[in-house]
């Protein structure tokens, strides 16, 4: 780029590029940002003509009688109808979507799996998906699916959006750009972004190769958790949700936006970038968050407390209590409680637990369950330490202990997750899981009082 010239904290280039300078904080907030001075109509929000020749239009996220609704106008360089052409459907084998039952994989058994290996292959954010695991019914909006993403490519002249899901993107190595309609989101292993449905949007690559973990929320957006009797404070905090500022591309250039709908993708040619937003106020936004300004809550007496009590962010359900998908954070934390078993007890639960790690070490599986790589516990599946972990834990100085080095996650959810044909078939399946409970001893003595 060259022949920069500078508006409102925006860098815009010879070519119609922008890059936006710093985020706003805050979640869920009435965000209002424009790239050029006098963009955003105050006072109203669908004037009889915008200033710049702009287009006034509204992104919603929710019904209309949603309470709250969510939705953002955009003052845009062209209505996004000049985005959209005749749909031509293309294949994307790799990338599936609920209901996805496969009658020749067994999706009932705990599982556990390596990092997928990065390829030669040139894998841009649409083509390197891998699709693990599905959940629901895309079609009515509820469920979920996960992913492993292989991106080493940027996408050039290239765009999608999904109006299936939000997504929520948590890097493991490499960093990505996220050029949305609202501006740009950087992202790094640590932190997370969340891309909403609908919103159009280009990835590039700014170091890799890439990888990481994606969970498509199909049902309804993702929300902080009620704190209830914790009060205002810890867990994730509201003012360190991060919003792009407005950055637009005035670029006259053959593109191709591809749009997820139902399951299947579609493609369509244009002929400009469709990321011309040059003003925007609302509170339908993507997002970034650092995963390290997550503060953990806990026992400070005895006990372990339920893996609830680390969620950062939940996606509900019709059911109260009962979650669509909880996105779950175990990070570097103090362990101080008295006469207890430490790490995760064995449970069996309704709920579907996929986790994933980011970096170091998991506290119950000191063993084979590497940075990148992921397990799924099924529910109603019984599981829990291996029989190392349970007899350092069961025989440790229980003094103060600095949990370290650690950064895992679970997405978790009300209905059962179906194995893919990717996820059984070619990705680094450890097929010697299971044996991993299989040296747990018989301590049972009936003598009273002994432990």
């Amino acid at each position: 780029m060259n022949d920069l010239v500078k508006h409102s904290g925006l860098t815009v280039a010879d070519d119609g590029a922008a890059i936006s300078k710093g985020y706003m904080p805050g979640w869920a907030n009435d965000f209002e940002t424009e790239a050029l001075p006098g963009a955003l109509p105050q006072g109203l929000n669908s004037p009889q003509r915008c200033n710049y020749g702009l287009y006034g239009e509204q992104l919603s996220g929710t019904a209309f009688t949603a309470n709250p609704p969510e939705r953002t106008w955009c003052y845009r360089i062209r209505p996004s109808v000049k985005h959209s052409h005749r749909y031509k459907r293309i294949d994307l084998p790799y990338w599936k979507s609920a209901p996805c039952v496969d009658p020749d994989v067994i999706s009932l058994g705990q599982y556990r799996w390596d990092a997928v290996a990065h390829t030669d292959e040139q894998l841009t954010w649409v083509t390197g998906m891998r699709t693990m695991t599905t959940a629901g019914d895309v079609n009515t909006q509820v469920g979920m699916a996960s992913h492993v993403y292989l991106v080493n490519e940027s996408m050039v002249d290239d765009y999608f959006f999904s109006a299936d899901s939000e997504l929520l993107v948590v890097p493991q190595e490499g960093r990505l750009r996220f050029a949305t309609e609202l501006g740009i989101i950087d992202v790094e292993p640590k932190e997370i972004a969340i891309i909403p449905r609908g919103l159009v949007y280009r990835v590039e690559v700014l170091e890799g190769p890439c990888r990481g973990f994606v969970c498509e929320n199909y049902g309804q957006k993702f929300e902080l958790p009620g704190r209830g009797p914790i009060g205002a404070n810890c867990m994730a905090n509201p003012r360190d949700f991060k919003a792009p500022v407005a950055a637009f591309e005035d670029r006259e250039v053959p593109s191709t936006v591809t749009m997820k709908w139902c399951g299947q993708f579609h493609a369509t040619k244009i002929d400009q970038s469709p990321l011309d937003v040059v003003a925007w106020h609302g509170n339908y936004t993507p997002y970034k968050y650092d995963l390290r300004a997550y503060c953990p809550v806990g026992a400070i007496l005895f006990d372990h407390p339920d893996p609830s009590i680390f969620t950062v962010l939940t996606a509900p359900s019709g059911h109260p209590g009962t979650a669509n998908i909880d996105f779950v954070l175990f990070r570097e934390r103090w362990m101080v409680m008295e006469d207890t078993f430490r790490p995760p007890w064995y449970h069996k639960n309704i709920m579907s637990e996929l986790m994933g790690n980011i970096y170091g070490q998991y506290d119950a599986k000191p063993q084979g369950f590497v940075p990148g790589g992921m397990s799924l516990h099924n529910m109603m599946l019984p599981h829990g330490p291996d029989k190392e972990a349970f007899e350092k834990a069961s025989n440790a100085n229980l003094g103060p202990d600095k949990l370290d080095n650690t950064m895992s996650f679970m997405f978790e959810t009300r209905f059962p997750q179906h194995l893919t044909g990717f996820a059984a078939n070619e990705a680094p399946l450890q097929d010697d899981y299971i044996d991993c409970w299989t040296d747990i001893e018989k301590k049972f003595d009936g003598t009273p009082g002994k432990k």
